[in-house]
């Protein structure tokens, strides 16, 4: 251990009476002289506060500069950028001559010298950026303190309107221990000049860019005590196209495809099969693009909510259409179309939908009726026996040998049994036919008006989901 002479602590107490150091001198121009004396008046009380009293308040200038935007994390909900922080202070005394000394200006390491306990409030992990190992002092006392840091900051990311989100971070400076009475922070340059030089030295033209940052001083009090603190506020957008490409589109395109294959045949089975694929294909696309959509437990995105809708849709007109096939296939096969359907279907809703009513059928049916009683039906026609006989009396060959009258009813009889169950074969057919008819237009009906609301929601999500991106971009370009 040196031994201190009574002489050089004498010296020392009257400086320190004078101030915390006082003017250097330098026995020569040459950085060995300069260090030697700050070796004797200023590394030695390093771990002083260098302030002539206790009662005076440390000034520490700070700014900084974003030169890299790294992302964020939405799950984490945190913000990681790499900043030039630029901090400076007075050491109270302390000067030396320029030309006695040789330089106005002297780096020194570090760890030789205070330094103020400046850190990010909203910091969440450990800086991993390159550690600086000297600081800049001049001739009149101030350091210069600049250093590159990697920021991992917690901020409160808002993803409603992915990929077309703004997001607002702040980064709050100051002491972590220090009262407001010991150091006070002061803002060094306006907000433009730190968005101009931002943009200036900007790295990164990744998923982010920067589009404003603001800084105001304030404070920060807790019970009684406060601590001086520099906010600046960070805007970054994110870049679309990417997302746009990747998710938009081909999600729009198997929508389309879709609201294409209505124009199948409902009757088609091939049409039920092409949707299933459609269905089988989106799912599998979702699933691949899944990494894509941000997570977070506090809202979701717009766009997961249009990509529910979608597959809710393809999955609604895959159901319409087993509806639909179930009406061509099995419905007519069974019963006649009920009164209030068709009058429901047939004649209102055609109207909705823009198809023309299915007008009745003016077949008229020809009813044997030996007995000569009148039908039931006025649809057919009676024939009576004596009209059957005049008929095939007139058309007798002249060559055809004369026929017993009573063989001859006996004929007719046999004849009028077997068209009779002719004509009861041809009504049944004809009127199934009616009545498949009437089934095929109920579903033609029902398929095109549920296409016509297919096409109604579709319209309706885009237009949402767009107006919510406009709107949300003109409040954040306004704010």
């Amino acid at each position: 251990m040196t031994e201190v002479k009574p002489a050089e602590l004498i010296f020392i107490c009257f400086m320190l009476l004078h101030g915390f150091v006082a003017a250097l001198n330098c026995t020569n121009p040459t950085p060995k002289s300069l260090f030697d004396a700050l070796e004797i008046n200023l590394f030695p009380d390093k771990l002083a506060r260098p302030v002539k009293s206790f009662s005076d308040t440390t000034n520490i200038t700070i700014t900084i500069t974003v030169v890299g935007i790294l992302g964020v994390n939405e799950k984490a909900q945190t913000l990681t950028t790499v900043l030039w922080q630029f901090l400076q202070w007075d050491i109270e005394g302390l000067s030396w001559d320029e030309k006695e000394c040789g330089t106005t200006r002297i780096s020194v390491p570090r760890e030789l010298l205070w330094i103020p306990d400046v850190h990010i409030t909203e910091i969440m992990d450990e800086d991993k950026s390159p550690k600086t190992p000297y600081v800049y002092l001049d001739n009149n006392g101030r350091v210069y303190d600049y250093k590159p840091i990697r920021v991992v900051s917690s901020c409160r990311l808002g993803i409603y309107t992915f990929p077309f989100d703004v997001q607002n971070c702040s980064l709050t400076f100051g002491s972590y221990l220090h009262f407001a009475t010991d150091i006070r922070m002061i803002q060094a340059a306006t907000s433009e000049e730190i968005l101009e030089k931002s943009r200036n030295v900007l790295q990164t033209k990744g998923e982010w860019e920067l589009i404003d940052i603001d800084v105001a001083p304030s404070t920060l009090a807790i019970e009684e005590t406060q601590y001086s603190q520099i906010k600046y506020y960070i805007s970054i957008r994110r870049r679309p196209t990417h997302y746009v490409v990747n998710l938009l589109v081909p999600s729009s395109l198997l929508i389309t495809v879709d609201l294409f294959s209505f124009l199948l045949p409902p009757e088609s089975v091939d049409r039920a099969s092409f949707k299933m694929t459609l269905i089988l294909g989106y799912t599998v696309f979702l699933l691949i693009m899944n990494d894509l959509l941000p997570i977070t437990g506090e809202s979701t995105p717009v766009i997961n909510v249009f990509f529910c809708v979608t597959l809710a849709l393809m999955v609604a007109s895959l159901l319409e259409t087993v509806f639909i096939t179930k009406i061509q296939f099995s419905s007519s096969r069974n019963h006649a179309v009920p009164h209030w359907l068709r009058v429901v279907v047939l004649r209102y809703l055609a109207i909705v939908v823009c198809l023309p009513s299915q007008k009745k059928s003016n077949r008229v049916t020809v009813l044997l009726n030996p007995s000569g009683e009148p039908a039931m039906n006025s649809r057919f026609t009676n024939i009576s026996e004596s009209h059957l006989l005049s008929v095939i009396g007139d058309k007798t060959p002249l060559k055809t040998p004369p026929v017993p009258p009573d063989s001859a009813l006996h004929e007719l009889k046999k004849l009028s049994r077997d068209l009779m169950a002719i004509r009861l074969q041809m009504d049944k057919q004809f009127q199934g036919s009616d009545t498949a008819q009437e089934w095929q237009m109920v579903g033609i009906i029902i398929d095109r008006l549920l296409f016509s609301l297919y096409i109604i929601v579709i319209t309706v999500s885009f237009l949402t989901l767009i107006s919510i991106w406009i709107w949300n971009h003109v409040v954040n370009h306004h704010h």
